[in-house]
């Protein structure tokens, strides 16, 4: 029976071969489809690294070098704990003042009241530094430190912070109190 359409055969020599260029394609499609998802990885994952060097390195611009330590001034406040973690987070500490130079020095460094490396919290009236040497030079407000001064609005005042540059000397603060902090480094 002849429906008035026309039927083309293709013939060809060699049957196989067609076979193989099929499975051939197919191949070079699996690996493809497997290498345009590694490199949208790849790319993801460089997009995260640039971020974090991008970050990373305007903290390390924010550090400054003083002698023989490294000293760098939060951005944001809290408590004197959690400045003294996001120092150690940073692999270092709370300042710890050991000369009148490295104390003016700080002077410069903040515009705020911050956070230093000071606390009576072992036992009240003994102040030590972080490190846990006792404190021999310093640089207390004229009748401090006093603890709250027996002030309820105050607390118990066991944590020590530098004052402002207009007022460069030492106060005991609550602990609790949401400061700036000062992070040293030993370089």
């Amino acid at each position: 029976m002849n429906d008035g359409r026309k039927r083309c055969f293709v013939f060809q020599k060699h049957p196989s071969q067609s076979v193989s260029d099929c499975n051939s394609l197919r191949d070079s499609a699996a690996a493809f489809s497997a290498i345009s998802n590694n490199l949208s990885f790849v790319t993801e994952e460089r997009d995260l690294l640039q971020a974090n060097l991008t970050e990373k390195t305007k903290e390390l611009e924010r550090w400054s070098m003083f002698s023989c330590s490294c000293y760098l001034l939060s951005e944001r406040s809290g408590s004197w704990d959690e400045g003294r973690k996001d120092c150690r987070n940073k692999g270092a500490d709370l300042v710890v003042i050991e000369s009148p130079e490295e104390q003016n020095y700080l002077i410069t460094l903040t515009q705020n009241p911050a956070w230093i490396g000071l606390n009576d919290k072992e036992e009240e009236g003994k102040w030590k530094w972080i490190d846990g040497t006792p404190l021999t030079l310093k640089y207390w407000e004229s009748n401090q430190p006093d603890n709250g001064a027996g002030d309820t609005r105050w607390g118990e005042e066991d944590c020590a912070h530098i004052r402002t540059p207009a007022n460069t000397l030492w106060n005991d603060r609550s602990c609790g109190a949401s400061l700036h902090w000062v992070c040293e480094k030993m370089s």
